[in-house]
C-alpha cells in the first residue's frame, strides 16, 4: 500500500503497525528529514526516498509492543535516535533482564510484557510526558495515555488547522480497541480496560482533529470515536464487578475536602493529601501512583505508572494555579513514585525530612524494600523537630519509625484542627466493628522495638484533632483512641520479648546483626568499590567481633578480615575496598561474622553489578 499523506507532511506507511512520518515542511526540498511515530518492522526507510524525505531522524515510540518496534535495529544503523514512554525504558534498553527474569512458570501476570523487542536498542531519551518534545522542524505534546499497556502515551502534533494525535494502539476505531487481552494486565482486575476509560475521556479533553492509530483508519470525529470507547469500556469494566464503577466521576471529582483547606485524593494508591493555600498555591503530602484502577502484578518499572490525572480537577475546583512544595512521609514508592514528575513538569520543589533525604537520593545505599527505581534527591532538607513555614502554615516533621526506621508525621494546624499526617505506621481499623488498629510493622523496613511506644507517646505530645493515615481513612480522634494506641504500641513489644531469646543474645527484632553499605552498585570491570561494614554486640557485655570478607573468585580486598572489640551492645563500622574483577550482574559478596563465642556465618551481603571494560 502507497504512503497516504493525513495531515500536511504528515505520511501513514502501512507496516506491522501504522508507521506516520512527520516532515519538516520548511526545510528546503532535499533537506527534508521527518520523525518517525512508531518504527514497525522499519519498511518507512524503504519509503523515504520517493517521498523526497533525507533521513529519519528521530522515532518516538507510543509503546513498547514489537509490532510497534521490531525494526528499530534498522532506525538506529539508518542514524535515528530512539524516544520512549519514561515507564517502558527498560523494555527497549534493557529488555534481557525482562527475558531473562520474568517468571514463566505458575505465571499470574497477564501483562504483555513478553511482546517486547527480542534484544535491546540504544534509547535517546525518553520522552517528557505533559510536556512539549522539541524536534528539528517537528514539536510534539506528549500525553500518558495508559490502556493497551501502562506505559503507552499518545503524541498531540498541531499541523495548519488539524490537531493529530498518534494514539499507537489505545483506539482501533470508533467504541473499538486493537486487543482486549492487551488490557488484562492482572488475572481477575480491570486495571487496564479501566484506564482505557480514564485515558479516552483524558485525550478528548485534548480537543483533536484527527486519531491517528497503530491499528485501523484515521478518524476524523475524534470527540464521538473516543466517547464512544469510553462508553462501551465502561460497559466491559462493569460487566466484569458485582456494582458499577462510576470512572468518570474518579476523573473529575478526586479530592474530598476534610475541612476547607486539606483535601483527600480518593484515587491515589497511597493517601495523598492536598493543603490550600492563598493565592492558588498547594502543598502535597506524599503523591505516588496517582488516579489508580488497581495493583498491577510485577515490580519493574513497566508495571507502575506516576501520571498527573487529578490535577486538572484540582485547578478547576479549587483554584490552584501550582503546586509548590511537596512533602513524603516516607520513601516508599507508593508515597514518592509521582514527585520526580510533580517536579519536572509543575516545578514543584520536594522537601523532605532529614532522616529520609538520604535513602530516597540513595536508594541503593541499604537493603531496604518498597523504594523507588531512581535517586529522588531534595530541594530541601528538613531539620527534624524544628517547625518550618510554607506560606500561613507553620509545619514541623517528628521521627516516626516503626512501619520503616526512615519515616515522619508532620503535624499543623489548619482550619483550626491540629492535623497530623502518619503515613502507613498503624492500618486505620480503629472503630470499626469494635476492631482496634493494626501496627503496620516490617521487619525489613528496620523496624526496632520501642517504636510504636515511642510514636503513641508522639501523638499524645502532638494530641491531634484529625490523624491522616497513608492508606485508610482519615481518623478524627480523641483520648480514648490516643490511649488505644498506647496499649496497642506496648502489646507490639511486649509480644515480641515474649517470643524472642533477648535475654540470651539481643538480635534486633529485623534478625540482623551486621548490614554491609552500599547494598546494591554498578561499577566498571577493575573499579574499586568501597564499602561500610555496621556491626552490632548482641550481648549485655564485652565481645570480640571478627569479620571475614567473602568475595567471588579471584577478586581483591583491602581487608581479608576486620576485629574489633565492642561494649554491651555497642555498634561499630568498619571500611573495607573491592576490586570487581569479573564482568557480570548481581555478583555477590559477604561478610562471615562472630561476635564472642556466637557465628553467624556469612551474615550481610551485597549485591554488585559489573560492567566489561569498555561496557
Amino acid at each position: 500500500m502507497s504512503p497516504v499523506e493525513i495531515a500536511p507532511g504528515v505520511w501513514r506507511i502501512a507496516d506491522t503497525c501504522a508507521v506516520y512520518l512527520i516532515v519538516d515542511v520548511d526545510a528546503r526540498p532535499g533537506e527534508r528529514d521527518a520523525v518517525a511515530i512508531d518504527f514497525g518492522s522499519g519498511t518507512a526507510l524503504d519509503e523515504i526516498a520517493g517521498l523526497g524525505i533525507r533521513s529519519i531522524t528521530d522515532v518516538l515510540m507510543t509503546h513498547h509492543h514489537r509490532d510497534q518496534g521490531q525494526g528499530l535495529p534498522r532506525a538506529v544503523a539508518h542514524g535515528a535516535r530512539i524516544h520512549v514512554p519514561p515507564v517502558e525504558v527498560e523494555l527497549f534498553d534493557r529488555v534481557e533482564e525482562m527475558w531473562q527474569t520474568r517468571q514463566l512458570d505458575n505465571d499470574y501476570n497477564l501483562r504483555q510484557d513478553r511482546f517486547s523487542l527480542l534484544e535491546s536498542v540504544p534509547v535517546h531519551a525518553t520522552v517528557p510526558v505533559y510536556r512539549e518534545l522539541h524536534l528539528p522542524g517537528v514539536t510534539v505534546r506528549v500525553l500518558p495515555t495508559p490502556g493497551h499497556t501502562l506505559g503507552s502515551v499518545t503524541y498531540l502534533l498541531d499541523r495548519g488547522a488539524a490537531r493529530v494525535a498518534f494514539t499507537g494502539d489505545l483506539i482501533y476505531a470508533p467504541g473499538k480497541v486493537w486487543s482486549l487481552a492487551a488490557t488484562q494486565w492482572s488475572y481477575t482486575q480491570n486495571e487496564g480496560p479501566a484506564m482505557t476509560v480514564l485515558s479516552s475521556i483524558l485525550l478528548g479533553r485534548e480537543d483533536p482533529t484527527l486519531l491517528a492509530p497503530s491499528h485501523g483508519a484515521v478518524m476524523t470525529d475524534p470527540h464521538t470515536a473516543l466517547a464512544q470507547l469510553a462508553d462501551t469500556m465502561q460497559e466491559y469494566v462493569d460487566s466484569r464487578r458485582s456494582s458499577p464503577w462510576d470512572l468518570a466521576d474518579r476523573l473529575d471529582h478526586p479530592f474530598t475536602a476534610l475541612t476547607p483547606h486539606l483535601l483527600l485524593n480518593r484515587t491515589s494508591l497511597s493517601c495523598s493529601y492536598v493543603l490550600l493555600s492563598a493565592g492558588g498555591e498547594a502543598l502535597v503530602i506524599d503523591y505516588g501512583y496517582d488516579m489508580t484502577t488497581g495493583i498491577v502484578l510485577g515490580q519493574e518499572r513497566a508495571a507502575r505508572l506516576p501520571w498527573l490525572a487529578s490535577l486538572p480537577a484540582l485547578r478547576r475546583d479549587h483554584g490552584v494555579e501550582r503546586i509548590t512544595v511537596a512533602l513524603p512521609t516516607h520513601y516508599h514508592d507508593d508515597h514518592v513514585a509521582g514527585l520526580p514528575l510533580l517536579r519536572e513538569v509543575e516545578g514543584t520543589q520536594l522537601w523532605i525530612p532529614e532522616n529520609v533525604a538520604p535513602t530516597m537520593a540513595d536508594p541503593w545505599r541499604e537493603d531496604l524494600p518498597c523504594q523507588w527505581y531512581d535517586s529522588i534527591p531534595a530541594d530541601r532538607v528538613l531539620p527534624l523537630e524544628e517547625p518550618f513555614c510554607w506560606n500561613e502554615y507553620v509545619i514541623t516533621a517528628h521521627a516516626q519509625p516503626g512501619h520503616t526506621l526512615y519515616a515522619v508525621a508532620y503535624s499543623l494546624e489548619v482550619d483550626g484542627v491540629t492535623v497530623a499526617f502518619t503515613g502507613d505506621q498503624q492500618e486505620g481499623l480503629g472503630g470499626r466493628d469494635g476492631r482496634r488498629d493494626v501496627m503496620n510493622y516490617q521487619y525489613r523496613n528496620l523496624f526496632r522495638l520501642g517504636d510504636y511506644p515511642q510514636s503513641a507517646a508522639l501523638y499524645r505530645r502532638i494530641a491531634p484533632g484529625l490523624m491522616a493515615s497513608g492508606h485508610w481513612e482519615p481518623r478524627w480522634t480523641d483520648a480514648a483512641y490516643l490511649d488505644d494506641l498506647v496499649e496497642s504500641g506496648a502489646l507490639v513489644d511486649d509480644v515480641h520479648e515474649r517470643l524472642l531469646p533477648l535475654d540470651e543474645v539481643g538480635i534486633p527484632a529485623d534478625g540482623q546483626l551486621a548490614r554491609i553499605s552500599p547494598y546494591r552498585a554498578r561499577v566498571g570491570c577493575g573499579d574499586t568499590v568501597a564499602y561500610t561494614v555496621r556491626v552490632r554486640n548482641p550481648f549485655d557485655r564485652e565481645a570480640d567481633a571478627w569479620l571475614r570478607v567473602v568475595l567471588p573468585l579471584g577478586w581483591r580486598s583491602s581487608e581479608a578480615e576486620m576485629a574489633a572489640r565492642l561494649g554491651p551492645h555497642e555498634e561499630v563500622t568498619m571500611q573495607f575496598t573491592v576490586v570487581a574483577d569479573t564482568a557480570g550482574r548481581r555478583h555477590r559478596l559477604a561478610i562471615d561474622v562472630t561476635i564472642g563465642d556466637r557465628r553467624l556465618g556469612q551474615h550481610a551481603e551485597a549485591i554488585l553489578d559489573v560492567r566489561p571494560v569498555g561496557g
